[in-house]
């Protein structure tokens, strides 16, 4: 793997998975309500994959807060996964906004073409 560029990110976005290099598997926890199968169509247009991907990236958060919650609460008191479940919906997030940058950056930069 060349590193976490937007295409990897995606494919983990979809598919809840990935292998690197080094057949590091990184597994993204399943939530209820999300099937970790590509539920896309092969011409989904990028609004569509977009929304998915913000939706997912959403469930991810929603799921750390409800176990750092839990966790306050005393409810569990299994501080590693809620740990992990909070790493993994940071990371997801500053992918996002990675992803958002490039798509901002990409529009500048067809603003400015010459027509």
């Amino acid at each position: 793997m060349d590193g976490f560029t937007v295409t990897n990110a995606n494919k983990f976005l979809q598919t809840g998975s990935m292998s690197d290099a080094k057949s590091l598997k990184i597994e993204q926890p399943s939530i209820s309500g999300i099937s970790g199968k590509n539920d896309s169509v092969v011409g989904a247009n990028f609004a569509d994959t977009l929304k998915t991907a913000i939706d997912k990236v959403n469930d991810l958060q929603k799921a750390s807060d409800k176990g750092m919650q839990d966790l306050a609460t005393g409810r569990t008191d299994n501080v590693a996964d809620v740990m992990i479940a909070a790493e993994k919906a940071d990371i997801a997030l500053r992918v996002m906004v990675q992803v958002r940058n490039k798509v901002i950056d990409a529009y500048n930069e067809i603003m400015k073409m010459q027509v």
